[in-house]
């Protein structure tokens, strides 16, 4: 299957590599399919590419990269989305993927710990959770360390 993008042209992709948002994103509630775009030469930048609209596509990275110690419980409601019992916190690993959107602008980079994108691998299915009574922000600050130059 292909799919229109506004920054790669066209991307092959196959049906079990889409991942279902139910009930979409908040903000782009429409927005129910997406394919994850990983590049190495990107690594360890991660974009979730929706396959409705081809201009857009949110950047992001494995919430760990930001925050090494990340955990997170979510609510029975957003673990129903997933397919997922409410009984147990599933933890972040090789059934559940935790991406946290990031935002530039002139003066900063931020992540959003505070409402990560949640994929439930086996599954497909994702949703945007919103944690609750959690000290994680939506504008956690992002300090990019100054690689060496190479001459």
């Amino acid at each position: 299957m292909k799919c229109e993008t506004k920054y790669w042209g066209q991307l092959d992709y196959t049906e079990d590599s889409v991942i279902d948002f139910p009930a979409g994103i908040p903000g782009f509630e429409q927005e129910q399919r997406f394919i994850l775009v990983e590049q190495q030469a990107l690594d360890p930048l991660v974009f979730l590419q929706s396959l409705a609209t081809p201009a857009l596509c949110f950047l992001a990275l494995h919430a760990r990269v930001v925050c090494p110690d990340y955990r997170f419980r979510m609510s029975d409601e957003d673990l129903e989305v997933l397919g997922l019992p409410g009984a147990r916190q599933p933890p972040i690993g090789p059934e559940l993927a935790c991406l946290t959107l990031i935002h530039l602008d002139e003066q900063d980079i931020t992540a959003n710990l505070l409402a990560p994108i949640v994929i439930h691998i086996p599954a497909r299915r994702g949703t945007q959770a919103i944690l609750a009574g959690t000290d994680y922000s939506h504008q956690h600050r992002i300090d990019l360390v100054e690689a060496p130059v190479c001459s």
